[in-house]
């Protein structure tokens, strides 16, 4: 079946209000693992994560760092409004770029209290008491896609977007965590691997990972690698139509470099494990794919634009083996030579797709109906729903600061075999 004839109600379950973990756990890697490979579901915590992967593995990690991305204005009349600062606006081609702008900013937004803003009114953050005082202001400049597109700029205008950000914003905490950010939120919502500023989610399935477990995974001979998925708006959007192909996909930035390409081509080549740490590492590696794919067909990805649209998966039938995918865009990136690559992707994942890269995915159990539940269903298929019962029944902590579990693809072993061609 084509995932545009699934209908998001098959993909819900009830979550009561007490599953959902408030707070993390105080140490990291104490948090519940649940392991599902074979049919088979075993228990264990996340500190002895490396006996459940084989050595030479490849784990993949998201180094995508949140900012501070609420910001809450005042109106002449005292009136508080919330500005949500998701993404940037389409003028630019890069997140870094765009956090880095000093002086001001266009980025879309969402915005509580919208109805008290009159159009063509500036509102104002900061206190202002000194020469020295950081002050924001805001003002409209359109709406697209349903988010408000606002001019940001600030005194003192040598300030980049990311500190002002760092010195005026609130952590973004997901709103079904039903709470205010608080000062260990800073420190806790934010993986060991956050390098690249520009999320207003934390890609939550590393937020269980210590150095003392990246140590263990040494021992045994098990790699690491780093891609770049900035988590935007998309992540607040809910899947509201009845089948899947009246949902539109959101685009996210993903940053990839050359080193970590050549990597990945070394794993393939050899036949060895890939495991994505995260739906948002698992979307970019197999974005990587399409986008070889592309290339090796001959074609020109939208680089600029969106280089994996949300339904190519699964119209166009493409016979390119991973490696000869991953050596195209990597002989495309020589030719260019650039060392980055930086583009968007809109793939979805759903039952139906076929991993091309990825054997097993390390993952926070996720929200009814949403895109990354039907993620996880096209990994281990119907057996979704015997997995998240189990963790329902056995009082595991679900959703962002929840416990998490290690799910292997069964039909990974015969597929790389014949596709690593």
């Amino acid at each position: 079946m084509h995932p545009a004839s699934l209908r998001i109600a098959d993909f819900t379950y009830t979550l009561p209000e007490d599953r959902i973990a408030r707070y993390p756990l105080a140490e990291r890697d104490s948090s519940k693992l649940l392991v599902y490979k074979d049919g088979i579901i075993a228990e264990d915590v996340y500190a002895h994560i490396s006996n459940y992967v084989p050595a030479l593995s490849l784990l993949v990690f998201n180094q995508t760092k949140v900012v501070n991305a609420r910001l809450q204005f005042r109106k002449d009349t005292g009136a508080k409004i919330e500005v949500f600062c998701l993404e940037p606006d389409d003028r630019y081609s890069d997140v870094q770029a765009a956090m880095l702008q000093q002086g001001d900013v266009f980025w879309k937004c969402m915005i509580g209290g919208a109805a008290k803003w009159k159009e063509g009114q500036i509102i104002q953050a900061g206190n202002g008491d000194n020469a020295e005082s950081l002050r924001i202001y805001a003002a409209m400049s359109g709406k697209r896609d349903g988010y408000y597109i606002l001019r940001l700029y600030w005194e003192p205008a040598h300030l980049s977007f990311a500190e002002v950000l760092q010195q005026a914003g609130k952590v973004p905490l997901p709103p079904y965590l039903n709470r205010e950010a608080e000062e260990s939120d800073q420190y806790r919502y934010q993986t060991i691997f956050a390098r690249e500023e520009g999320s207003v989610a934390a890609p939550t399935a590393a937020l269980h990972f210590t150095e003392r477990i990246l140590a263990t995974l040494k021992e045994k001979g098990i790699n690491s690698g780093r891609v770049t998925l900035h988590v935007g708006a998309g992540t607040f959007k809910p899947v509201k139509s009845e089948r899947m192909q009246d949902h539109d996909m959101h685009a996210e930035w993903i940053d990839v470099d050359h080193t970590f390409l050549l990597q990945l081509i070394e794993q393939v080549k050899q036949s060895r494990t890939v495991i994505a740490v995260g739906t948002t590492s698992a979307r970019t590696l197999e974005s990587l794919y399409w986008i070889g794919a592309q290339l090796a067909a001959g074609g020109q990805p939208d680089f600029e634009g969106i280089a994996v649209q949300q339904w190519l998966p699964y119209e166009e039938e493409h016979s390119t083996g991973v490696l000869a995918a991953l050596q195209a865009l990597e002989q495309y990136m020589t030719a260019q030579d650039t060392k980055r690559l930086v583009t968007r992707t809109r793939i979805i994942i759903a039952p139906g797709y076929r991993f091309r890269v990825i054997s097993a995915l390390v993952t926070n159990f996720h929200q009814p109906q949403s895109t990354l539940l039907l993620l996880v269903a096209a990994l281990i298929g119907p057996a979704w729903r015997k997995v998240y019962d189990y963790a329902l029944q056995e009082q595991y902590r679900f959703l962002s600061y929840g416990d998490g579990c290690l799910l292997w693809d069964l039909s990974a072993g015969k597929l790389r075999e014949t596709s690593c061609q």
